[in-house]
């Protein structure tokens, strides 16, 4: 694995949590996969909540059935982007709440509801799927998201494990964000149907003491789509710029922002923006349109060369559509080549719940005897429909891409042997 970043969604979770008074802990199964057991019996939780990817759905399930075998009384609620869009894969014995949507607020008032014992609340409670007469039933719509009044992410929960978050070189890495939502539309992503279509932006004043306050000197701005608001970033940059802050910076970003607010990557690269994760996602007029990506290879072409201006390093994104035949894996790799992009990381085009591409189960060929699909496959590095090639085929052509630029990852993973980061005090 390239990166474990820091759980920033279960940090703003866990500060709901503490803010109530409730003693809460995370256990980051990524680090310490063997700790279940032995947490669940010692901390002996009231309730314990997972949150899940799709490819996370079964593990997930499996791990509160375990805390029920564990610790029978204790309550279980489910929440992350899965349980936004298909919540029904969570409806099972194992899981007692299931959350739709950003988590602050109906977990907060889930606390109060269990703590106070008045069950017959539960129905009040936005986005909160319960169970009434042995069904799961959704209270109200999830709500909107009110990035104002959510509290500052508890990184104290993860004090233990923070020296083990990294991306790459970037160790220990921590995360912020300044918005949520993205006014885009490609057609494999559904991060703007998570938000209902809209922008969310934070204030400046807030964002800038909470990078402050972080200690890392390596940050991810994990922003959907951070850099589309010109006036609000440059405010941002020089608020940064003018506090002293100083951070290794990484961010997201699209290639036809990149081209458009040149101006704005150039004041963030001043005040320490060093990498963009960009999507480049295709590399023919094809692949373009179906992805709705909105702009041609040209703009990719200029976007490349501008991050080369602004000496800015780029992790580039591509999206490889199961159609592809072995001319066009090899055109990707000349592609890359040509352009000398020096980190290019691949997935496999996946229908994704919220995106338009699973709209039904038809397109699917990894599916579970119930004919639902197969979650455990959906990681974006499996093809789940149908492929041009002969499937083992097309994943060994796949896998040779990691193999062909491999040399491109040692290089960016082993630069912690000569570029240490300092832990900056607080």
């Amino acid at each position: 694995m390239g990166a474990i970043a820091e759980p920033l969604a279960l940090e703003y979770l866990g500060a709901v949590a503490v803010a109530r008074g409730h003693e809460t802990r995370i256990l980051d199964l990524r680090l310490h996969p063997d700790d279940l057991d032995e947490v669940i019996e010692t901390f002996a939780p009231d309730i314990v909540g997972v949150t899940a990817f799709s490819m996370h759905v079964s593990a997930a399930i499996a791990v509160c059935d375990r805390v029920k075998s564990l610790r029978p009384g204790c309550w279980t609620v489910a929440g992350g982007h899965h349980a936004t869009f298909l919540p029904e894969d969570f409806f099972v014995d194992a899981l007692d709440f299931v959350v739709s949507g950003e988590g602050t607020a109906p977990l907060g008032a889930l606390l109060d509801v269990l703590a106070v014992g008045n069950f017959d609340e539960f129905a009040g409670i936005p986005g909160l799927w319960h169970r009434r007469h042995g069904e799961f039933e959704l209270s109200r719509r999830r709500p909107a998201v009110d990035l104002e009044n959510m509290p500052l992410p508890d990184r104290a929960l993860t004090h233990g494990d923070r020296a083990s978050y990294f991306i790459d070189w970037m160790k220990p890495v921590a995360c912020v964000r300044s918005s949520v939502g993205c006014p885009y539309r490609c057609t494999f992503c559904s991060l703007w149907q998570m938000t209902d279509g809209r922008y969310y932006m934070r204030q400046t004043d807030p964002f800038v003491e909470e990078l402050r306050s972080i200690r890392e000197d390596y940050v991810f701005l994990v922003d959907d789509e951070a850099f589309i608001n010109r006036r609000r970033m440059l405010r941002l940059a020089q608020a940064i710029g003018q506090s002293g802050i100083r951070k290794s910076l990484f961010a997201y970003c699209r290639m036809d922002t990149l081209v458009r607010q040149k101006d704005v990557l150039r004041a963030w690269r001043e005040i320490g923006l060093e990498r963009l994760l960009i999507g480049i996602d295709a590399f023919s007029a094809k692949d373009l349109k179906e992805y709705n990506k909105g702009y041609d290879v040209a703009k990719i072409e200029e976007g490349l060369a501008a991050a080369r201006e602004l000496d800015i390093d780029v992790f580039a994104q591509f999206v490889v559509n199961p159609d592809y035949t072995h001319r066009d894996f090899e055109r990707l790799i000349r592609f890359v080549e040509h352009h000398k992009i020096a980190y290019p990381s691949f997935t496999v085009l996946t229908p994704l719940p919220g995106t338009p591409l699973l709209s039904t189960f038809e397109s699917v060929t990894e599916l579970r005897p119930n004919g639902r699909p197969n979650w455990d496959y959906f990681d974006t590095q499996n093809a789940v429909t149908a492929t041009r090639l002969p499937k083992d085929e097309f994943h060994r052509t796949y896998r040779n891409l990691f193999r062909r630029f491999q040399g491109s990852y040692t290089l960016h993973r082993s630069r912690t042997s000569f570029t240490e980061p300092v832990l900056v005090p607080a």
